[in-house]
């Protein structure tokens, strides 16, 4: 049986994780990592030691892999996946998708002449547990949605190679680093439904040093048939602690997952449902969290190149909207004042 063949630009921390979850899939084959830094070369031809590793991300592109995983520092999204688009493979690229939607529509159109796939790293669509919320809302469990929470409190950022995630020329925005994730999971959950027409949001740095960019964030987001949805994040807590609470016109939705850390296998987690009279917990299939999640998503690409019926889980499209309602996020906490979106 053949096998999709796969290439990882940028093999840090999170690239690691997606080697590990390439080599554990039957259906996928890892034969290349681009890697510069000569430290993590080490470790990765110590781990992988059946993989070619280099310096050179364009000697990957020139290696007949069918997907290339983009797995790099958020201002190097565009060029890098606009080379892997040139190079005719297909993107898997991490989130942020890009860092302003104009580079997300470059990538799109340039997408479309090549006739690649774009699918961008939103692994929260796959949770068996965030995913099973989206399931019973579309099934119509609680109703026509009318409020979501979801908040996140965790621990601060690492910083990354270099440093480059408390940088804000390379990071772009802390929004496009977690925040993202669930303005995109407030988005999937009422799309059925409504759009979203504005944003109002605050934003603040509990430390002055990390000025311009804030670690608390808050935002609602109104929707076109009156409901609405509240995104807060703290990263100046500890551990990693996730809710989702959603609720409909005939009944709620309460979702939770605990770790010590984000990229943790032990964690806690549960979903509580409510028809307005009993309240019983919704069995959860799989395990949950972000390297479950990552290994789900592996699966899912290698199977919709293979064109075996699977949709990408999030789209060029799709990438692009959470990048530029981050932006809306963004712009209404510095200008304090709501965005109407067109």
């Amino acid at each position: 049986m053949k096998r999709i063949r796969y290439g990882i630009i940028g093999g840090g921390a999170w690239g690691h994780c997606y080697a590990e979850a390439i080599t554990n899939d039957t259906e996928s084959e890892l034969t290349v990592i681009a890697e510069i830094a000569e430290e993590t070369q080490y470790l990765l031809k110590r781990d992988f030691p059946d993989i070619t590793v280099t310096a050179d991300y364009r000697e990957l592109l020139e290696s007949d892999i069918d997907v290339a995983a983009v797995v790099l520092p958020n201002h190097l999204h565009h060029k890098v996946g606009r080379d892997v688009l040139l190079a005719g493979k297909h993107l898997l690229i991490e989130k942020p998708f890009a860092v302003t939607s104009k580079e997300c529509d470059e990538l799109i159109q340039l997408a479309e002449e090549k006739k690649r796939d774009i699918i961008v790293g939103h692994q929260f669509r796959l949770s068996s547990l965030w995913g099973k919320i989206k399931t019973m809302i579309d099934n119509g469990f609680i109703g026509r949605p009318r409020y979501v929470l979801i908040e996140l409190s965790r621990n601060p950022f690492r910083s990354g190679a270099d440093g480059w995630r408390y940088d804000p020329k390379r990071v772009g925005d802390w929004i496009l680093e977690e925040p993202i994730h669930f303005l995109d999971l407030a988005v999937w959950y009422l799309e059925r439904f409504a759009k979203p027409v504005s944003v109002s949001a605050v934003s603040n740095a509990t430390d002055a040093a990390l000025e311009p960019l804030r670690d608390n964030v808050g935002a609602n987001i109104m929707f076109s048939d009156g409901s609405f949805a509240v995104v807060a994040q703290t990263t100046g807590a500890f551990e990693h602690h996730q809710t989702v609470k959603i609720v409909g016109t005939n009944g709620s939705l309460w979702g939770s997952w605990s770790g010590a850390m984000d990229r943790t296998r032990h964690s806690q987690f549960f979903l509580k449902a409510s028809d307005g009279k009993d309240v019983r917990e919704i069995p959860i299939e799989n395990r949950v969290g972000e390297l479950f999640e990552l290994e789900e998503q592996i699966h899912r690409v290698t199977r919709l190149i293979m064109q075996r019926n699977v949709l990408p889980h999030c789209t060029g499209s799709e990438g692009r909207f959470a990048v530029r309602l981050s932006q809306w996020v963004a712009e209404s906490s510095r200008k304090k004042t709501p965005i109407i979106i067109s």
